[in-house]
C-alpha cells in the first residue's frame, strides 16, 4: 500500500458533504486526505437529479456565498431551472433546478481531484485512534494508519446500510456499492449512541417505454434565476420535464399489497421521512386523495433513464412495475431500476456543538446524513461548516456558527443539535422563525462579513459581492427621493410622494416603476437577472417592513440569551427549581447557551428563568 503523509485533516466519504469540506479545507490552506470507498462515485447524485426546492434553495445560496461548490455546479449543469413559490410571500421563493447528474459529478470530481493540498484515497476507514479523548489517526482496512489533526466523518447511507426491494435485503450504501462496516462499531466503543433511520428512492424506467403524449409537458422559467452569485451571463438551458397523477388503479394494487412492503411487515426498523413519504405511504395514509402526482425527471442530457419522483418505494418489483403500468402513457414501461428502501446506521446529533464537532472526542466532526439528516444540500450545507471548523480547530480559533437569524445553515445546524431528531431531517421555510430576513435574494448581505471575515472567497468574489451591496444602498437611497412633477402626471398621483411609499400599494412593481421614470437605464445583458434581483429585494423589503421589523426587534431581544454561555459540566441537578423534564432534557443536550436551551423541547419559559438566574448569580 502507498505510504500516506501525515495531513491536517481526514475526510471520510466523497458525497456532497465531503467534497465541500474538503474543498474549503484546501481553500484555508490545510491539507486533507479524502477517503472514499470508490474515487468513481465522487459528488455522485445517488437519488433524485435536482438542486435546490422549498429552503434548500436558499441553502444552496447560502453554501455559494460562504465559498462552497454546490451552487456554481448546478447553474453549469442545469437542465430547467425555476423560481418556486412564486404565486406565494417573497419569504418562500426558492431556486430549483433539474440537474444533469453526469455533467454534475464530472465537474465536481474534477474538481476534487485537481484542487490544491488534497489527496484522494480510494479506502475504507474501520477504526478511529484517539488518545486523551482526542483524534489522533484512522485505520483503514488493510491496518494502514493515517495520523491526523481532526477527523470529518461523512459516510452518507453507508454506515451498516441495507437496501430492501419486497423480502429481498442487500448489503450496501446504495444500489451496487458495497456498505461500509466497522466505523459505527468503533464509535459506539468511543461512548457515541446510534439510530436507525431509512429513506428510499423511486424506480428508473426506460424513455421510450413511455407514451409521451400522455403526459403534460413542464418547463422552468425563462430567465431563470442562478444559484451562484457569480454565475454571470446565464443562459442555462431549459428543457421539459413531465407530469403525471395515479389512480384507483394504481392505488388498488398497492393497498392489496401493502403486507408485501417491508416497512409494513415489519423488516425495516429504521424510520423515513414524514415530509417525503413513500407510495405506500401516501396511499394509506392519505386515502381520501384520489390521485397523487408524479414528475417524470430525466437523469442527464438525452437520458435514456427517466426518474419517477413521488413514487418512493420498497415494494417487490413486479408489484412496483404492475401499479405503474395502470397510468396511462405507462402502459408499455420498462424498468432499468426497481425503487428501494435503504436503512442505515446515523448518530443522535445531540452529541456535537455547534460547529459539528463532538462534544466528547477533540477534532472529530460529523456531517451530513451520519447527522440524521437527508438530502443533498443538508449534506453540502454540514460539510461545509464542519470543514471550515476542522480548520479553525487545527488553529486553536474560535469555531465558526452561524445564527438561526442568518442563514438556514444555522436553522439546520441549531434544529439538530437542540431538538435532535428521531427522523431524517429535511430543511423548510417553516423551520425559520426568521424566514422574512432568510431570503434566497439576501444572501449576500447576511453572509459577506462571515466571508470576508474568515477567508471563504477569492478577493475578486468578495469585490463583487461588495459591489453589488453598495448598488443596493444606493437603491435604497434612491427610492426615498420622491416623484417629480412629470412623474407625478405620469403615474396619476394626486401629490408629490416617496417611491416607497408608492411601491408599498398592491401589484406595484419597483422594477416597473424605476424603469418608467427613467432612473434605471441599460442595465447591462450579462448581469440583467442580478440586477433585476437586486431591484426585487429591496422590493421585497419595502413591501414587508413591517415583518422585517418585527423580526429585527426579536432578533435584538434574544440577542442577549444567545450569548450567555453555559458551562460544559454545569450539573442541572444541583439547581433549585428546575423541572425534572428540564433536567433530563438539558442534562441530555447540554445547552452551548441559554439562546439554544430555551429551544429545547420540554424546557418551559420558567425553567429558562430559573437558568438564568442561576447563570447571573455565578
Amino acid at each position: 500500500m502507498k505510504q500516506l503523509r501525515n495531513t491536517d485533516v481526514v475526510v471520510v466519504g466523497g458525497g456532497h458533504a465531503g467534497v465541500e469540506a474538503s474543498n474549503i479545507i484546501s481553500k484555508l490552506g490545510k491539507k486533507n486526505i479524502l477517503i472514499t470507498m470508490d474515487l468513481s462515485a465522487i459528488g455522485r447524485m445517488s437519488c433524485n437529479p435536482a438542486i435546490g426546492g422549498v429552503a434548500k434553495g436558499q441553502m444552496v445560496r447560502e453554501i455559494d456565498m460562504l465559498g462552497g461548490l454546490m451552487g456554481r455546479t448546478a447553474d453549469a449543469s442545469g437542465l430547467q431551472h425555476k423560481l418556486l413559490n412564486k404565486s406565494k410571500g417573497r419569504s418562500v421563493w426558492s431556486p430549483r433546478a433539474q440537474i444533469d447528474k453526469r455533467t454534475y459529478e464530472k465537474i465536481i470530481s474534477n474538481h476534487v481531484l485537481h484542487q490544491k493540498n488534497t489527496e484522494l484515497v480510494e479506502g475504507e476507514v474501520v477504526s478511529i485512534n484517539t488518545e486523551k479523548n482526542k483524534v489522533v489517526s484512522v485505520v483503514l482496512r488493510g491496518g494502514h494508519r493515517i495520523k491526523t489533526k481532526a477527523l470529518i466523518i461523512t459516510c452518507g447511507t453507508f454506515l451498516s446500510g441495507t437496501i430492501h426491494i419486497g423480502n429481498r435485503k442487500i448489503p450496501a450504501g446504495r444500489m451496487g456499492e458495497a456498505r461500509s462496516e466497522g466505523i459505527t462499531e468503533n464509535l459506539i466503543s468511543l461512548g457515541f449512541k446510534t439510530m436507525r433511520l431509512k429513506t428510499g428512492t423511486p424506480p428508473r424506467v426506460l424513455r421510450s417505454s413511455i407514451n409521451w403524449a400522455q403526459l403534460k409537458e413542464e418547463y422552468g422559467d425563462e430567465n431563470p434565476v442562478p444559484f451562484s452569485h457569480f454565475t454571470g451571463n446565464f443562459k442555462p438551458n431549459n428543457e421539459a420535464c413531465h407530469t403525471i397523477r395515479t389512480n384507483d388503479q394504481c392505488h388498488n394494487e398497492i393497498k392489496k399489497n401493502l403486507h408485501l412492503s417491508p416497512m409494513y411487515s415489519g423488516e425495516i426498523e429504521g424510520v423515513g421521512p414524514r415530509y417525503c413519504p413513500s407510495i405506500e405511504d401516501k396511499v394509506k395514509r392519505f386515502s381520501e386523495q384520489p390521485s397523487h402526482l408524479l414528475f417524470l425527471e430525466p437523469e442527464w442530457r438525452n437520458s435514456d433513464q427517466i426518474y419517477i419522483n413521488g413514487f418512493s418505494t420498497s415494494l417487490p418489483e413486479d408489484i412496483q412495475h404492475k401499479s405503474l403500468k395502470f397510468l396511462p402513457g405507462f402502459e408499455k414501461i420498462e424498468f432499468l431500476r426497481p425503487g428501494y428502501a435503504i436503512e442505515y446506521d446515523c448518530f443522535f446529533p445531540s452529541q456535537l456543538k455547534a460547529t459539528l464537532e463532538t462534544k466528547d472526542i477533540s477534532g472529530l466532526f460529523f456531517a451530513g446524513q451520519i447527522n440524521g439528516t437527508s438530502g443533498y444540500e443538508e449534506a453540502a450545507a454540514q460539510g461545509l461548516l464542519a470543514g471550515i471548523n476542522s480548520v479553525k480547530k487545527i488553529k486553536n480559533k474560535k469555531g465558526v456558527v452561524i445564527k438561526r437569524s442568518e442563514g438556514y445553515l444555522g436553522v439546520l445546524v441549531d434544529d439538530l443539535i437542540t431538538k435532535d431528531t428521531n427522523e431524517p431531517y429535511r430543511m423548510f421555510t417553516s423551520r425559520a422563525e426568521y424566514r422574512m430576513m432568510l431570503r434566497y435574494s439576501n444572501t449576500d448581505e447576511r453572509l459577506y462579513r462571515v466571508a470576508k471575515k474568515h477567508g471563504l472567497l477569492t478577493e475578486l468574489e468578495l469585490s463583487l459581492i461588495s459591489e453589488r451591496i453598495t448598488k443596493k444602498e444606493n437603491l435604497r437611497k434612491l427610492v426615498l427621493e420622491s416623484f417629480s412633477n412629470k412623474d407625478i402626471k405620469e403615474f396619476g398621483l394626486k401629490q408629490k410622494m416617496p417611491i416607497q411609499e408608492y411601491i408599498k400599494r398592491p401589484n406595484i412593481s419597483l422594477f416597473d416603476t424605476l424603469t418608467k421614470t427613467g432612473k434605471i437605464k441599460n442595465l447591462s445583458r450579462s448581469h440583467k437577472n442580478i440586477e433585476k434581483e437586486t431591484i426585487e429585494d429591496v422590493e421585497t423589503e419595502i413591501k414587508y417592513s413591517g415583518y422585517i421589523k418585527r423580526h429585527l426587534k426579536e432578533i435584538e431581544k434574544t440577542a442577549q440569551s444567545e450569548n450567555l454561555i453555559i458551562n460544559k459540566g454545569l450539573d442541572y441537578l444541583s439547581i433549585s427549581g428546575l423541572s425534572s423534564e428540564a433536567i433530563e432534557k438539558l442534562s441530555k443536550i447540554k445547552p452551548q447557551t441559554l439562546g439554544q436551551a430555551s429551544r429545547i423541547s420540554g424546557v418551559s419559559p420558567s425553567d429558562i428563568s430559573v437558568l438564568m438566574l442561576h447563570l447571573n448569580r455565578f
